[in-house]
């Protein structure tokens, strides 16, 4: 994947490197030259000096051929404006913003665009909602047979119940986000676009039902 980030502050340096320790290539936007000191000598990505809203420096960070878009400079407009650039104009799929006021927060999720908060907490979401791979955990029990885990679904799966979700998995629904909420889900409930899903699995099923959750549904279900 290619990935660009728009600030080199602290959650953006970390981003940074923990997607290039994963092989991404990594290009970082900050308007200060000097915050990309905070990236190290064995940083192999590409630097731009600019605004991250400016289409000019996007193009030259690679946003037209970017998987994932990271807004995370400490300005809520600019993050924000930005992260719809990277989605609506250059048609980004994955992209993530960081937003310091809750209440706006809200109101960008309804727009589809996940925000977070907090530095390494907003490190550790952004690369869950740029790079979804493998199990995310979220909790275990204490005697380490049942865990919750975020399950990222085809988007087939959209307008499905989360009965007929629950049915293929063989796995619970525990709980989903939309618009930033969390929701108890019923089996009358149907999953919407954006919402984020958590099940209920053991270690034994874990990987089979984010296989099956990944997949489109099978024979009409």
């Amino acid at each position: 994947m290619h990935v660009v980030i728009m600030g080199c502050g602290r959650v953006g340096s970390t981003l940074a490197y923990s997607l290039e320790s994963r092989g991404h290539s990594v290009a970082v936007i900050d308007q200060d030259a000097d915050a990309f000191r905070r990236l190290g000598p064995e940083f192999a990505g590409t630097t731009v000096t600019g605004a991250g809203f400016d289409r000019e420096v996007l193009c030259q960070a690679g946003i037209e051929r970017a998987d994932a878009f990271a807004a995370v400079s400490s300005g809520d407009n600019s993050n924000i404006i930005s992260a719809r650039l990277a989605r609506e104009t250059f048609g980004v799929s994955r992209v993530a913003a960081r937003i310091y006021d809750q209440r706006r927060a809200q109101v960008y999720e309804r727009l589809g665009i996940p925000t977070v908060a907090t530095v390494r907490w907003t490190a550790d979401r952004m690369l869950r909602h740029l790079v979804p791979e493998g199990n995310v955990e979220i909790f275990r029990d204490p005697t380490s047979t049942v865990s919750i885990v975020e399950v990222p679904v085809h988007k087939d799966w959209v307008g499905r119940s989360v009965r007929t979700l629950e049915q293929a998995t063989g796995a619970r629904l525990a709980y989903l986000i939309r618009f930033g909420i969390g929701t108890l889900p019923t089996p009358s409930s149907v999953v919407q676009e954006g919402d984020q899903l958590f099940m209920l699995v053991t270690d034994d099923i874990a990987t089979t039902v984010t296989s099956v959750a990944a997949a489109p549904p099978e024979g009409g279900l």
